[in-house]
């Protein structure tokens, strides 16, 4: 390359810090990086708006940022987290992606819900907000579904609420890093990342071990954040630390499971003989021990009546078969959604109760205050961050070590670096 077009495109590209203002506006952090409240410094009126500056981890695009800027520059939904920008900085090699900022999520929301009942502190309740939370949710997983993308890491943290603006209320289910093209693999999922979804959220046959895995491990997901929705408590919150291995079968957590659903019979789940760790689950776990555990007498003890379409929609997405588990398509035409409808706006045009996001300084971590004590309660405010990545990502050549997409996803990534400004 030229040497003076090099030096003469480096001083043109766009820079985050010329751009806007985020310095001591940290919001969030994890494994994945970290994220910024960012306003533009231009003076122009309808630029005033907030932005989400999120800086990825480490130096240099990793695979799970090259599929997520790839997908997420194709995906295009109101429930579905929008990427405004990308920014490579070439002097510390760092990726910034720019989004919309959204004031809340739900892991925020819940824990709000769950600490005023806790403290018996009254809370003005909307009376359709669960339902319109969830509908939303489903709204732009179908999208995704369609569109043949797995989202394979949904959880309260991951699903964002718009706060005070044009989009006020709005859902935007978000993290696509994880993510996976699913129509046509060459290889089964599971070889490429034996373990995904955050545990207290992650489907039996995914804890069974199953090679081969659907768009069902998402509606599983979701049900969970429904039941959470529902009585502000992790449905099946598991106390032991995810464990960080290859092999996806974790006993505290079918355990968890059981002690909700009760054990699976063969005769609502004729596939589960067929699951790689269906001997070892035979070993470790006798049916006699959860006789008396099912779904209805665990959401009769929040007082969820049994009756209700809430409780019907939830046993549809938290059927064991994932194979008889309800689809989003299906989720969205439930009379659960009916009479009333549910609102574009989660917060039916209210005051919003809940509190900003506080910012943190990069001696914090944001949930230092609430891990402190998790040992010592009958609850957690929120499980491990992230999904544990044992495997590398593929980096040969050989299309028989790619699942059908990744290709796709590659040079979209490559070819969007080279339209950075």
């Amino acid at each position: 390359m030229d040497y003076d077009f090099k030096v003469k495109t480096a001083a043109e590209r766009a820079k985050v810090e010329d751009l806007f203002n985020y310095e001591g506006c940290k919001v969030g952090r994890g494994t994945y990086g970290h994220v910024y409240k960012a306003k533009s410094k231009s003076n122009a009126e309808n630029d005033k708006k907030e932005y989400a500056l999120k800086q990825i981890e480490g130096t240099g695009i990793s695979m799970s940022a090259c599929r997520e800027i790839a997908l997420l520059r194709e995906l295009k939904h109101p429930n579905v987290i929008i990427l405004q920008k990308v920014f490579l900085s070439h002097t510390d090699r760092k990726v910034w992606l720019l989004f919309d900022y959204a004031e809340h999520d739900l892991w925020h929301i819940i824990k709000f819900h769950r600490s005023a009942k806790a403290n018996k502190k009254p809370v003005h309740s909307l009376r359709n907000m669960v339902k319109s939370l969830i509908f939303q949710i489903l709204d732009g997983i179908h999208y995704l579904h369609a569109n043949w993308v797995l989202h394979r890491d949904l959880k309260p943290a991951n699903i964002l609420v718009m706060g005070e603006g044009p989009e006020r209320g709005r859902v935007k289910i978000a993290d696509m890093g994880f993510a996976r093209l699913f129509n046509s693999p060459l290889k089964p999922l599971a070889d490429l990342d034996p373990v995904v979804v955050t545990f207290w959220y992650r489907a039996p046959e995914l804890l069974l071990g199953a090679r081969h895995y659907s768009k069902a491990i998402d509606i599983w997901a979701i049900g969970c954040i429904f039941a959470e929705l529902l009585t502000s408590e992790p449905i099946f919150h598991c106390r032991q630390e995810d464990i960080k291995t290859s092999n996806p079968y974790h006993h505290d957590q079918l355990d968890r499971i059981f002690n909700v659903m009760g054990f699976p019979q063969e005769k609502d789940w004729e596939d589960i003989r067929k699951m790689p760790e269906h001997p070892t689950l035979m070993k470790d776990f006798k049916r006699s021990t959860y006789g008396n555990c099912n779904l209805m007498k665990y959401m009769e003890k929040h007082k969820v009546k049994s009756d209700s379409k809430a409780f019907s929609m939830l046993q549809k997405l938290l059927t064991m078969d994932p194979t008889k588990r309800m689809t989003s398509e299906m989720a969205l035409k439930d009379p659960y959604f009916e009479d009333p409808p549910p609102n574009q706006d989660v917060f039916e045009g209210y005051p919003i109760p809940y509190p900003k996001r506080e910012f943190i300084s990069d001696d914090d971590n944001e949930d230092k205050s609430e891990n402190k004590n998790q040992t010592n309660t009958n609850q957690s405010d929120q499980p491990p961050q992230k999904r544990v990545r044992v495997m590398p990502p593929v980096t040969t050549s050989n299309s028989n070590n790619m699942v059908s997409g990744d290709y796709q996803v590659r040079k979209a990534c490559y070819l969007s670096i080279l339209y950075i400004s």
